[in-house]
């Protein structure tokens, strides 16, 4: 069966559909219940769904904005159910959002950055340009103040470590991208980012790529 994608205003969304996207992971880290789901809905502008049949298989809130002038996709919050077709429905969620940010800034790159829970949460970056953290790379000090303005508007300003891209905790619950696949088998690398990253408190790795015009216009990236 196919994966369906909607997305909508975040101001749309019923009790009833917060409480079905709080069941994804009801069972599970990191537990986004109803609550605080409900404020994720006040925090940002879009809500992206997608459902197998009947079923819902994952859902993200995000944003299409400018960021000093640069045109941005952020993602506060997004979780895929743990299935076999964890990564179709992985890639008909971001593919639906490069389409949205090709309408939203045509013929412009678009920074796009999210806070990742665990390394299988890189697969969202597939296809994009200057990954940052990545593998063998130390960071420009443009990109460590990227690094600095994205926590900012994640709501973790002065809790980054602008050299590892680790947002320490505070306690409380924190938005993030929840994936993880059994298809997905991150390397040693790769891994050893989220080594002083606390989940459970809240911790969590800010990374960002960019989405090149021409790919986005090309419809080579997300489930294209």
């Amino acid at each position: 069966m196919s994966i369906q994608v909607e997305t909508k205003d975040c101001t749309s969304i019923s009790d009833a559909e917060l409480a079905e996207m709080a069941d994804l992971c009801a069972e599970r880290e990191p537990r986004f219940d109803i609550g605080f789901l409900s404020k994720q809905r006040e925090e940002w502008v879009l809500v992206t769904r997608a459902r197998e049949g009947s079923k819902l298989r994952g859902y993200s809130f995000s944003t299409l904005e400018r960021i000093g002038g640069t045109p941005s996709l952020l993602i506060g919050l997004a979780a895929v159910d743990r299935t076999s077709r964890a990564e179709t429905v992985l890639r008909a969620i971001m593919g639906d959002k490069f389409r949205r940010a090709l309408l939203a800034f045509p013929d412009e790159d678009v920074l796009v950055g999210t806070r990742l829970l665990g390394p299988e949460g890189f697969r969202a970056f597939a296809g994009l340009t200057d990954v940052v953290p990545g593998p063998d790379h130390k960071a420009t000090g443009e990109e460590r103040a990227w690094g600095r303005r994205l926590a900012k508007r994640f709501g973790a300003d002065g809790r980054i470590d602008d050299r590892t891209f680790v947002v320490s905790g505070d306690g409380n619950e924190a938005g993030g991208f929840d994936f993880a696949s059994p298809k997905a088998q991150p390397d040693a690398v790769t891994a050893g980012f989220f080594a002083s990253v606390e989940v459970g408190s809240g911790g969590r790795l800010v990374t960002f790529g960019w989405a090149m015009a021409e790919d986005l216009a090309a419809g080579k990236l997300g489930g294209h």
